[in-house]
């Protein structure tokens, strides 16, 4: 069985339980579940690993037991709008050029200690919403930022890059916020739907 691991923040964890590694919250890892748990009885595992409120520094903060040790044959990594968010709110976000040397630290780890392990990371996105709007130009700018160096690091470690803000922008085309998300940053069911398409059509290149 080919085990499957989603890292990430609130938009990856989802009320995912903390005991019990079937219960992997409400999110796209709980919708791309469903799809390959369905498409392929028992072939995959599938474990969730990402924590709400997490930054660049908690991903490889943890990144012994929350990665290496579970030794996935897959994963995916989705962080960056918490360093930008947390700096709005609080002061306390990483900036553009240290959220890339720890990226880039996290990844040179997990490619020495599992070499054999396909990555993709999904870029950064946040749409225009009330949690977003009062300082949209730094917000969009900055994730904006965290998402091209997702790309810059994925080319860079040859892994799977994954956007998402195109995505999203395209479905604010069809339908306008609040819709895909229910802020500006946490996905509705329809939010989740898309990042777990984009996900899906990533994973059957590198599978």
């Amino acid at each position: 069985m080919k085990r499957i691991l989603f890292e990430g923040d609130s938009i990856t964890d989802c009320d995912r339980s903390r005991d019990h590694d079937g219960y992997i919250g409400y999110g796209y890892p709980n919708f791309v579940m469903g799809r390959l748990g369905t498409d392929y009885p028992g072939e995959y595992e599938f474990i969730n690993r990402g924590i709400g409120g997490s930054k660049i520094v908690d991903v490889y903060s943890r990144v012994k037991e929350s990665i290496k040790d579970l030794k996935p044959d897959y994963m995916s990594i989705h962080i960056g709008v918490n360093d930008v968010w947390h700096e709005i709110q609080w002061k306390s976000g990483i900036a553009a050029d240290k959220f890339e040397e720890i990226y880039d630290k996290l990844l040179t780890e997990i490619r020495q200690a599992l070499p054999d392990t396909k990555i993709m990371l999904l870029g950064a996105y946040v749409t225009k919403s009330f949690a977003s709007e009062d300082a949209w130009d730094t917000f969009s700018s900055e994730v904006a930022k965290r998402a091209d160096i997702a790309k810059k690091l994925a080319q860079k470690h040859g892994v799977k890059f994954v956007p998402l803000q195109e995505r999203f922008d395209e479905g604010i085309a069809k339908q306008p916020e609040p819709y895909w998300t229910r802020e500006g940053v946490h996905p509705t069911p329809m939010g989740h739907e898309l990042i777990a398409r984009e996900w899906l059509k990533a994973f059957e290149e590198i599978k």
